[in-house]
């Protein structure tokens, strides 16, 4: 381990704020779950510590408290700080039911929204022109979740492209659709599409769709949190298939 020079932190601190796909993870769990993942490429690591209780292939430079805390996305981060770049795995056909997020902006939607599908059975989830995978509140609402080697970052239109030719099942959340607790959607794959905050669903990928539900609301409720709706739809699809 060799100590950090000046010009080196200042350059990372340049980098920060200029390569917005260059991750900065100051959680240690989050760090060894994306390593095991082989998600990240380490770039070198930063630490306070004397040494590191987990083996990482990059250098690894010994740095005040303080840089850490100037350079991390949170206000009171660990004494650990990798800075990597994201590595997404080959684009996969689901074997399992999986969630397409179309066009969410809002990060923190977008982070629960993969940790609850892992949770709930949903192993492969599809980024659609949503918010960047490398963004810090996104990692940290999902809880590292995003760094586990099934979400995949694709464009509307490849995304169409691959549902197509895979003849993927579909079903979009909606308000004008059907209940939800009345539907049975267990006798195959499917992909739940969530749409974006404002929005919906795209025209495009609700055209391909077979099936629309909805969460029946009292009235005087147009609809819920996006991370919320989505939340619901997978629980009940899955529900018989959790432990």
């Amino acid at each position: 381990m060799e100590k950090a020079s000046k010009n080196f932190i200042l350059n990372l601190k340049k980098q920060k704020r200029e390569n917005k796909s260059l991750l900065f993870l100051d959680n240690v769990k989050i760090i060894k779950d994306a390593i095991e993942n082989k998600t990240i490429k380490p770039e070198c690591v930063l630490t306070s510590l004397d040494e590191l209780d987990f083996e990482i292939d990059t250098q690894i430079y010994s740095v005040s408290q303080s840089v850490i805390e100037q350079l991390a996305d949170t206000k009171t981060p660990q004494k650990v700080l990798c800075i990597a770049y994201y590595t997404q795995h080959i684009v996969q056909v689901p074997k399992d039911n999986f969630l397409v997020l179309d066009g969410l902006q809002d990060p923190g939607n977008v982070g629960t929204l993969i940790r609850t599908a892992k949770a709930s059975g949903f192993k492969s989830v599809f980024l659609i022109e949503s918010v960047n995978v490398s963004n810090p509140k996104l990692i940290r609402s999902s809880v590292g979740a995003v760094l586990d080697g099934n979400v995949f970052e694709m464009t509307r239109k490849d995304f169409i492209v691959f549902a197509k030719k895979n003849k993927l099942n579909l079903v979009c959340c909606d308000m004008n659709g059907e209940n939800i607790f009345k539907t049975d959607l267990e006798r195959r794959v499917v992909g739940v599409v969530v749409g974006n905050e404002g929005q919906g669903v795209s025209e495009e990928i609700r055209l391909m769709c077979f099936k629309t539900v909805k969460i029946p609301m009292e009235n005087g409720i147009e609809s819920l949190n996006a991370a919320v709706s989505g939340a619901i739809v997978m629980y009940q699809i899955n529900k018989n298939k959790l432990p």
